[in-house]
């Protein structure tokens, strides 16, 4: 969605510590009205704590915070009617059902009783969760809880919607479904902001993206403008016979100025700014025993941006995410 010139969010100078760990370190950003922004970085690059912050779960050591053009930093809580926070971590009921769990969070932001009613069995159906409505929450999937998390914090139609890491380690389809209800609340006009370190989603999904790294703000762009960052640049990726990574320090030896990542499912990446010869590419692993079964051309997408601009790997980034697939929950 085209975001407007309103800031929903603008937060200058954010600061926070705990003890000697300098979590978030002056930063300063701005979010859009009816924009979905994305906060992207790494595990303990200091998002969840600058949600946090940004939701009055934690006080700042510094810095300001304004929501649609008013000061709230010495109290956020006060602007708590104006956003939906759906946090990393299930904050919901176990021992109330779904609808029950939608009316006590109808009741919370003092909602009538048949408005928060009608809403909630409203937010079920959209979300597909009207077969559960009954059943107790923990009882629920994984998939299943993130989406009544999600409906719960939208209950009473914030004007922004905050999510830590919305997708983590669910299963696939209940985070498409996820991601699908986050453009449609975003095109009825809700700004969103989410953390995320999943790339793929970030860029799906987000207008603008900041990245975040060590505590530090890195960049704040458009998704095009961030791209342009490796134009040119060209990826190669290869289908090979079997796993090739401990071939990686050799290829990096011969093939100087050429980066190479092991890629799942015994493929591999070479990333270049120069053109790439791939005769004598597939003849080094040939004479390693290695047959190169396919190779083909690959846009260069966010993820290379990222790379290239925080100098985060792609392999830890990858790891991460493997690590919340693996927690995961069942279908929903």
């Amino acid at each position: 969605m085209q975001a407007t010139a309103t800031a929903a969010v603008a937060v200058d100078g954010l600061t926070k510590r705990y003890g000697d760990v300098l979590a978030v370190d002056s930063v300063a950003f701005d979010v859009r009205e009816a924009e979905v922004f994305g906060f992207l970085g790494p595990n303990g690059a200091g998002k969840t704590t600058t949600i946090n912050i940004l939701t009055g779960l934690a006080r700042p050591n510094a810095g300001t915070i304004r929501f649609f053009d008013r000061d709230y930093t010495t109290n956020v809580k006060k602007a708590q009617h104006l956003m939906g926070i759906v946090p990393d971590e299930s904050n919901l009921w176990p021992e109330l059902d779904g609808l029950e769990n939608l009316r006590f969070c109808g009741a919370l932001y003092g909602m009538a009783r048949r408005e928060r009613e009608q809403r909630a069995r409203e937010l079920l159906e959209t979300f597909g969760l009207s077969h559960a409505a009954r059943r107790r929450f923990d009882g629920y999937s994984k998939g299943m809880k993130r989406k009544l998390a999600i409906a719960a914090g939208i209950i009473h139609h914030p004007r922004i919607l905050f999510l830590d890491e919305p997708t983590t380690g669910i299963d696939v389809a209940s985070a498409r479904q996820i991601r699908q209800m986050l453009a449609g609340l975003n095109k009825s006009g809700t700004t969103v902001f989410q953390t995320t370190h999943y790339i793929e989603e970030a860029e799906r999904l987000c207008d603008r993206i900041a990245f975040i790294v060590e505590g530090r703000l890195v960049r704040v762009d458009t998704l095009a403008n961030l791209v342009k960052h490796v134009q040119g640049r060209r990826v190669v990726q290869l289908a090979l016979n079997e796993d090739a990574s401990r071939l990686l320090d050799e290829l990096r030896g011969a093939f100087p100025g050429v980066e190479f990542e092991a890629m799942p499912g015994n493929a591999m990446r070479a990333h270049t700014d120069q053109p790439l010869a791939l005769a004598p590419l597939i003849r080094f692993f040939e004479e390693h025993g290695v047959d190169v079964t396919e190779a083909r051309a690959i846009r260069p997408s966010l993820e290379d941006v990222f790379v290239r601009i925080t100098g985060v790997a792609l392999e830890q980034m990858r790891k991460e995410k493997e690590l919340g697939k693996g927690k995961g929950g069942s279908a929903s």
